[in-house]
């Protein structure tokens, strides 16, 4: 199964929003489901039509997700939005398909190291567990998302293996998966680094649809960005306000801007059918709610033409 926007103009670039999934999830005090959902269908509202909403773990294992089903009920569905969920197991999987997700996303970290850290599990044994819930998807016909973590490098080995790579990604394809994203959970992607990775998998499956996400832990996330523009990757994924960062992963700062990304894509004459003041505002409410500074740059400046009268700025004297 897979999906695709809607738009075949190749000026568009589907943004996925991960804020309340990836950039709550390691947040300690537990954030209100109400004020979860207040900003899923804000970002709808600002027309964001792809948003990683939630994960439907094990409460244990990720407190701040324990509300996923709770959550899915607050949104305000519209057509044309793509609701996700990542799920790790059958169990997940019946839960996801219970709140009736529009889409489920698989994880597994193409590191061995972090996938014991993460899943606490081998690769072997991820791939098993997906292969166990993919016909639950199918079954209620709910479109699957294969996700690779780690895909550009991992704290504990280093580059990790193209082969790694191949194999989740072999998995995902044969059970009919044509929706992969590539994880860079530790911020250790560079551009080299992408386009080997991207290369690879185009030769071996041409017909992927490859989303990319990246954090900002180096700097230069959206330097990655423009790299798979090039390439031709039209799907991205980021968190409002540049919230996040993998808990399972030293030293792993946040996902790249999602305003920041979008101010950029305009910029450069994608079209993503955002409204960017809207996405701003939401930020803002995120930073507000989250009761510290965010590393989001546009929510702050504002756009490259918003012009200072000269009275409002602090003169030379001498």
């Amino acid at each position: 199964m897979s999906y695709q926007p809607k738009s075949n103009n190749d000026r568009f670039v589907l943004v996925t929003e991960v804020g309340t999934r990836d950039g709550f999830q390691a947040e300690k005090e537990f954030i209100p489901t109400q004020s979860k959902a207040d900003l899923i269908n804000a970002l709808i509202d600002a027309g964001v039509t792809s948003v990683e909403a939630t994960s439907f773990v094990s409460p244990r294992a990720v407190p701040q997700l324990a509300d996923a089903a709770q959550l899915m009920d607050m949104i305000v569905r519209k057509p044309g939005v793509r609701i996700t969920a990542l799920v790790p197991n059958a169990r997940g999987a019946e839960r996801a398909a219970a709140a009736k997700v529009d889409m489920m996303a698989s994880f597994i970290s193409a590191s061995e190291t972090h996938c014991q850290a993460n899943l606490n599990k081998s690769i072997d044994a991820a791939i098993a567990d997906f292969n166990e819930f993919a016909p639950i998807a199918k079954k209620f016909g709910i479109s699957l998302r294969g996700a690779v973590a780690t895909a550009f490098g991992c704290p504990f080995e280093g580059d990790v293996k193209i082969e790694n790579i191949l194999k989740i990604i072999d998995a995902y394809m044969a059970d009919g998966v044509r929706n992969i994203s590539l994880g860079d959970t530790t911020g250790m992607a560079t551009p080299p680094v992408v386009s080997r990775v991207v290369e690879a998998i185009r030769s071996r499956h041409p017909q992927a649809v490859i989303a990319l996400h990246f954090h900002n832990t180096r700097g230069i996330g959206l330097a990655n960005v423009m790299n798979g523009l090039e390439l031709g990757i039209r799907e991205y994924e980021s968190s409002f306000g540049g919230l996040g960062g993998c808990p399972f992963a030293p030293g792993a700062t946040g996902n790249i801007c999602t305003e920041d990304l979008v101010y950029l894509l305009h910029e450069c004459g994608y079209e993503t059918g955002i409204d960017l003041e809207k996405l701003a505002s939401i930020a803002m409410r995120v930073q507000d709610l989250m009761k510290r500074e965010l590393p989001g740059q546009f929510m702050r400046s504002g756009p490259r033409l918003k012009l200072s009268s000269l009275e409002s700025v602090q003169r030379a004297v001498g």
